[in-house]
C-alpha cells in the first residue's frame, strides 16, 4: 500500500511538471518559445491574440515571437507517458488492502465505521461489532448521501436565486446612483456654463459703458481744454487795448468767462459705480457658493486620504528608506538588518505601516522616471520568506517592466496599453467591495481595476528593482 502511495506521488509530481502554465492542464500540441518556455499550443496561440503592443513570455517577461514557436514532440510524449502511468498509479493505489493482516476489505463494522477484512472479523476487536459485506453497506450509505445530495440541491436551489436578486438589487441602486451623479453634474456644468457666459456678458456690457462714458469725458476736457486757452489769449489782449475799444464787446466776454466756470461732470457716473458695485456682490456671492461646494467636496475626499507610511520591519535588506518612511530606493548592496517573520527576504518588497480591514481608501505616490517597479496592495499573509510569485501571492499591483511594458499582475499578467506614462499614481481601496483601482492622479484617467474578495487585513504594497528607481509616497 505505502508503495503504491508513493507511486501516486512521484507520478503527480511528473504531471505537475506536465501542466501548461497558462491553463494549469497537462500540454496539449506543447510548444516551445526562444526563451525555453513550454506552453499549450492553443494557449500561447490565444495569449498572443488577446495581448497588445510587444508580447512578452507569460512567465519571465522576456519578449517573444509567434514565428519562433516549434512544436516540442519529445515533451508530448513525455506528457502521454505521465498520463499513462498517473491512470495506472491510480489504479494501483485503489486496490486497498487490510494494513495489519495484508488481506482484501471485504466487511465494514457499523461501530468503528471502516472497512475490515475477514481476519479482522473473528479478533477480539471486532468480533461483538455489527459488520456488513463491504458492498451492501457501501450502497446503503449511498441511498443515506443521495438523500442528503437531494436536500442540499434543494436548498441550494433556493438560496441561488435570492442570492441573485439581491446582487441584482444593489447592482441596479449603483447604476441608479451612476446615473443620478452623471445627470447632477450635467446639470451643474450647464449651471456654472450659462453663469459663466452670462456674467461675462454682464461685464462686456459695463466695460462699453465705462469705456463710452470716458470718452465723453476726454472729449469735454479737450474741448474745455481748448476754450480756456482761448479766453485766455483774449482776455490778455483785451486787457492790452484803450478804454473805448475794451469796452465794446466786454459783457460777451465776460459771459463767456462765466460758462467756462461751469463744473466739469465726473469721469464715472454714480450709477455706473453703483452698477459694478451690484455686480461685484453678485459675483462674491457666486463664487462664494462655487467654494463651499469645493469644501465640501474636498472635505469628503479628504476622508478617504490616508498617510502611508513605509514599515522598515517589512523591508527587504536591498531597500534604502527614508527616515520619515515616505521615500524608497534600491541600495548598492544588502543592508545589515536583524531578520524577522514580517521581513522579505528574497523579493526586494516593503508593506506600509498601517493595514485596512474595513472602508475606502486612498494615497498617491510618485514612481519617476525608473523602470522595474510595482505598486499596489497585498493581503497580511503574502509570502515574506523565498521567492515571491507576484502575480499568485496575494497581490494586486501594477508593474512597470524593464522593457518598459505596463502589466497589471493578474494571471496570466494583463498587457496595458496607457496613452500617457504616469509619474504620480493615485490607488484607491474600497475594502467592503473588493476594488482596488489605480488612476493617473494628473490626469485622473483609469489605469486599471481589480475585483476580488478580501478576507483578511491589507497593507499598501511596493516594489523595486531597477537601479536609479525610487518611489515616494505623498504625506
Amino acid at each position: 500500500m505505502l508503495m503504491a502511495q508513493a507511486a501516486v506521488n512521484l507520478t503527480e509530481d511528473l504531471q505537475n511538471e506536465a501542466t501548461c502554465p497558462i491553463c494549469l492542464d497537462s500540454f496539449k500540441d506543447p510548444v516551445i518559445t526562444e526563451c525555453s518556455h513550454n506552453f499549450c499550443g492553443a494557449c500561447i496561440r490565444e495569449y498572443c491574440k488577446e495581448s497588445a503592443g510587444k508580447l512578452s513570455c507569460p512567465q519571465c517577461r522576456k519578449t517573444i515571437q509567434p514565428r519562433n514557436f516549434r512544436p516540442n514532440r519529445q515533451l508530448a510524449n513525455m506528457v502521454e507517458i505521465a498520463v499513462q502511468l498517473g491512470l495506472e498509479a491510480a489504479k494501483k493505489a485503489e486496490e486497498i488492502v487490510c494494513e495489519e493482516h495484508k488481506e482484501s476489505l471485504k466487511l465494514f463494522c457499523e461501530q468503528d465505521q471502516r472497512p475490515i477484512c475477514l481476519v479482522c472479523r473473528e479478533s477480539q476487536t471486532h468480533r461483538d461489532h455489527t459488520v456488513a459485506p463491504i458492498e451492501e453497506a457501501a450502497q446503503a450509505y449511498k441511498e443515506k448521501l443521495q438523500s442528503s445530495l437531494c436536500f442540499l440541491q434543494t436548498e441550494r436551489g433556493k438560496f441561488k436565486p435570492r442570492g441573485e436578486e439581491q446582487s441584482d438589487a444593489l447592482l441596479r441602486q449603483t447604476e441608479l446612483e451612476r446615473q443620478k451623479i452623471l445627470f447632477e453634474f450635467e446639470q451643474l456644468h450647464e449651471f456654472l456654463s450659462e453663469h459663466q457666459c452670462l456674467l461675462l456678458a454682464q461685464l462686456e456690457v459695463l466695460d462699453e459703458a465705462i469705456l463710452k462714458r470716458r470718452n465723453e469725458y476726454v472729449t469735454k476736457v479737450g474741448e474745455k481744454t481748448l476754450l480756456l486757452g482761448e479766453l485766455i489769449s483774449e482776455l490778455q489782449r483785451k486787457c492790452s487795448q484803450p478804454a473805448t475799444e475794451f469796452l465794446k464787446d466786454v459783457g460777451s466776454t465776460l459771459s463767456r468767462c462765466e460758462r467756462v466756470k461751469a463744473p466739469t461732470s465726473e469721469p464715472v457716473s454714480p450709477v455706473l459705480k453703483k452698477r459694478v458695485s451690484d455686480f461685484s456682490e453678485n459675483n462674491n456671492l457666486v463664487m462664494g457658493v462655487l467654494a463651499m461646494f469645493k469644501e465640501n467636496l474636498q472635505a469628503q475626499m479628504d476622508k478617504e486620504k490616508v498617510n502611508v507610511t513605509l514599515d522598515p520591519e517589512t523591508a527587504n535588506s536591498h531597500l534604502v528608506l527614508s527616515e520619515d518612511g515616505k521615500n524608497v530606493r534600491l541600495g548598492e548592496g544588502r543592508l545589515d538588518v536583524p531578520d524577522n517573520p514580517k521581513r522579505f527576504t528574497s523579493s526586494p518588497s516593503v508593506l506600509g505601516s498601517e493595514g485596512f480591514t474595513t472602508g475606502r481608501h486612498y494615497w498617491e505616490l510618485d514612481v519617476g522616471d525608473g523602470t522595474g517597479w510595482a505598486v499596489g496592495v497585498a493581503k497580511e499573509t503574502v509570502k515574506r520568506k523565498g521567492p515571491l510569485s507576484l502575480e499568485r501571492e496575494g497581490i494586486w499591483a501594477i508593474r512597470l517592466d524593464w522593457d518598459h511594458q505596463y502589466t497589471a499582475l493578474t494571471f496570466p499578467p494583463t498587457l496595458l496599453a496607457l496613452d500617457e506614462k504616469p509619474r504620480k499614481i493615485r490607488i484607491h481601496l474600497d475594502y467592503e467591495e473588493g476594488q482596488v483601482t489605480f488612476y493617473n492622479a494628473e490626469s485622473m484617467a483609469q489605469i486599471f481595476n481589480f475585483s476580488t474578495s478580501f478576507k483578511e487585513k491589507i497593507f499598501p504594497y511596493f516594489w523595486l528593482w531597477s537601479p536609479g528607481s525610487y518611489i515616494q509616497v505623498y504625506p
